[in-house]
């Protein structure tokens, strides 16, 4: 129970208290609009359809105003650091920022649907009401105001439609241009478009500019109306509502007056939208310093390496950064993980052909790699670097890190790291056993990462800490010349694939033996799990991780971080 409180927990009771502060202002909201005195004429004209519009709005500002905090990344670099010293469980949420962030936009699709629906319904029952030549009070109401702005009815002609109404006035132009906004960028953020056109992602989530400046500009039509303090004091809607003939003829019931609320939405989203736009000007400012590429390097599978130094940059282990070529975008911006140690001289990145940004930078950088480092090599601007939940691994004394494909990238920088903190004797080094899992499909994937396992393997043991780092490489794809040349020199000392003492194994690990393993040999020791791969994965880890963890708080326990970006 109390590792599935650090796993989930905390993340938990913050989705419980967002969602119970969404219900409370529907609710609260939604009572104050079917209820309050002064609305009672709206509600004669449209009904309970003014507080089923009225009360997601109020959601929707809420909502909006969390939308921006999950992608300030330097705020959440800035909050890491800051929480430092706090249990794991409070640092873990900071690495769940983009999942709150889709849960937040889910929750304004939700009550953005809700509200177009009320409006609609409140646009068919003004038209109506405008319309109508009878004696009836929603009539009677409608025709309040004529050139003045005492109206309640925002259809001042009976000669128009809701249609017409809604694309000429501000209110309605704002919420087909808000509405048009988020449908675009909703449906061009699932995992299937990013992947494979992350530049169609890019662009229309930058939309949320026109989003949000149309969020502003919404509520100044002020077309939802309440009858005025000054009426309500001289015109008692319970004793005038059935005396119509006598409005403005008798002392007791004068012609009511009607005003339109404040825009509320701007005091709720100013904070966030200033907070973001420093975000912005910070990377802008980082972007523009001087980036000096001084290596690049092709390796296998279609895999970049650039090496590159940048005045003032230092790094954790595990961190990202965001990068931009001008040459083949201005205005593309792309998260990889850092492959080098805070311990060297420069910092690197592994980019791997998954597309047209991807594509360029090979042509840019790979078909020469002698050119690379001349003078006129295109120019690279750099963002970050931004904060991960693989910069814990060294806070626990045990580690498992787990790789997919192209996602061992922040566990080069780890064990880079491990590498200099031996060679430098560091004394407050805590972990003592750190566990490596790589899967991958082919075997030229391995290639460019074996040197590194290899050296590190060779360095271990001559320091004698061959124990210190156990790791095992999953081939799980293979054709049938490969199989029956590893068949043949399976009984080499070295293997095959990879050319490392540790032999390759086929297919995919076991992972509730492994655990069961794991937890064995270090009974009564908190252990850090960290992923960097797809989803099925990280539901397959955590859920063991959940399962081998001991419900004895002294007992074993593991961790489960997955990295998001």
């Amino acid at each position: 129970m109390s590792n599935w409180v650090i796993n989930h927990g905390l993340s938990a009771l913050v989705i419980v208290v967002w969602l119970g502060i969404n219900i409370f202002l529907f609710v609260y909201y939604y009572m104050f609009y079917e209820y309050n005195p002064e609305f009672y004429y709206t509600r004669e004209i449209i009904g309970s359809a003014l507080a089923w519009a009225r009360a997601p709005a109020a959601c929707l500002n809420f909502n909006c105003l969390l939308i921006l905090l999950p992608v300030c990344r330097n705020l959440l670099s800035f909050l890491r650091g800051s929480c430092s010293c706090c249990r794991c469980s409070a640092r873990k949420q900071l690495d769940k920022n983009i999942t709150f962030h889709k849960l937040v936009a889910y929750m304004i699709a939700l009550h953005t649907a809700i509200h177009i629906v009320a409006h609609l319904l409140n646009f068919e029952w003004f038209n109506n009401s405008r319309q109508s030549t009878q004696q009836s009070l929603d009539a009677v109401l409608s025709r309040i105001g004529g050139n003045t702005s005492d109206w309640l009815n925002p259809i001042r002609s009976d000669q128009t439609t809701p249609t017409y109404v809604a694309f000429t006035t501000v209110a309605g132009i704002t919420g087909v241009i808000i509405t048009l906004a988020l449908i675009l960028m909703i449906t061009t953020s699932t995992d299937t478009i990013r992947r494979s056109y992350f530049e169609v992602f890019w662009f229309t989530h930058h939309l949320f500019v026109i989003f949000f400046a149309g969020l502003v500009i919404h509520g100044i039509g002020r077309i939802v109306r309440h009858q005025t303090d000054e009426s309500m004091e001289v015109h008692k809607y319970m004793y005038c509502q059935n005396r119509t003939e006598e409005w403005g003829k008798i002392q007791e019931c004068p012609v009511p007056s009607f005003e339109g609320g404040d825009p509320m939405t701007w005091k709720w989203v100013l904070g966030p939208m200033i907070l973001y736009v420093c975000e912005r000007l910070i990377r802008l400012y980082r972007s523009q310093q001087r980036v000096v590429i001084t290596k690049a390097v092709v390796h296998p599978s279609k895999v970049l390496e650039l090496q590159m130094q940048k005045k003032g940059f230092k790094m954790e282990v595990g961190q990202y950064i965001f990068m931009n070529c001008p040459s083949i975008s201005q205005l593309e911006w792309h998260p990889f993980t850092l492959t080098s140690a805070p311990e060297e001289d420069c910092f690197s990145v592994h980019i791997r052909s998954a597309g047209d940004w991807t594509d360029g930078m090979f042509e840019a950088f790979g078909e020469n790699e002698a050119d690379a480092v001349k003078q006129m090599q295109p120019r690279i601007a750099v963002d970050g670097p931004f904060g991960t939940a693989s910069e814990d691994v060294f806070r626990y004394e045990v580690s498992v890190l787990v790789g997919a494909g192209i996602g061992v990238t922040p566990f080069a920088s780890i064990l880079k790291s491990i590498w200099y903190k031996y060679e430098n004797s560091d004394a407050g080094l805590l972990t003592k056993k750190i566990y490596f899992f790589w899967i991958c499909r082919e075997t030229q994937a391995f290639e460019w990462f074996a040197d590194l396992l290899r050296s590190l393997e060779s360095h271990m043991e001559e320091l004698g800490k061959l124990d210190f780092l156990s790791y095992k490489l999953y081939l799980t794809g293979w054709d049938s010349t490969q199989a029956t040349h590893i068949k043949v020199h399976f009984d080499k000392e070295t293997d095959v694939v990879t050319g490392l003492k540790q032999k390759t194994h086929y297919g995919r690990p076991n992972w509730d033996k492994e655990f069961q393993t794991i937890a064995q040999a270090h009974s009564k020791t908190t252990i850090g799990v960290f992923l960097c791969g797809p989803q099925p994965l990280a539901k397959a880890l955590e859920q063991c991780a959940n399962k081998y963890s001991e419900v004895n708080p002294l007992g074993v326990h593991f961790h489960f971080n997955k990295e998001n970006f």
